[in-house]
């Protein structure tokens, strides 16, 4: 399916194909709460990171969010590269250099109307705030942490390959 997406202010516009486009996925991280979930969460989409292109990549800035291991409380940089319009500050897509082949535009950029889910996962859980209403369905699944089953896994067990 081809996904198009933009910032609110118009300065970036893009496109891509994606084979699992439904916005099944709520992570409740507070690096996606905190750089794009109003509702204190954030929906990730997969794309095929080949097929993207870009218009207005002038206005873009890219965030790596700073992680604290656990065990050390030493701090590194994620790899994960959050782009952002750097005009309205508008979350765009996730690439992460480990997964060259993916990139993971947000849910709530994209203007191509996308198809409803049949169940949600929710990834992330330990790290939710109290003030963040959920109301999970009866099939819907629920992780303190990521789930085994990746995006593509998802679409795979629901048969939705689109």
């Amino acid at each position: 399916m081809k996904l198009e997406g933009s910032c609110h202010c118009g300065g970036v516009s893009f496109e891509l194909m994606s084979a699992h486009p439904y916005p099944f996925n709520y992570c409740f991280c507070s690096i996606c709460r905190k750089t794009q979930g109003g509702g204190g969460f954030a929906i990730n989409l997969g794309g095929d990171a080949a097929s993207l292109k870009i218009n207005g990549a002038e206005n873009i800035s890219v965030y790596q969010a700073r992680l604290q291991d656990e065990k050390t409380g030493e701090f590194h940089t994620s790899p994960g590269k959050r782009h952002f319009c750097r005009i309205c500050g508008s979350g765009l897509w996730l690439f992460d250099p480990r997964w060259p082949e993916l990139v993971h535009p947000f849910a709530s950029a994209i203007d191509t109307e996308l198809p409803s889910p049949p169940e949600h996962t929710y990834l992330m859980m330990a790290s939710k705030k109290s003030w963040v209403p959920c109301q999970p369905g009866p099939d819907d699944k629920i992780f303190d942490e990521y789930p085994d089953e990746s995006i593509a896994a998802w679409h795979q067990r629901q048969k939705l390959e689109c």
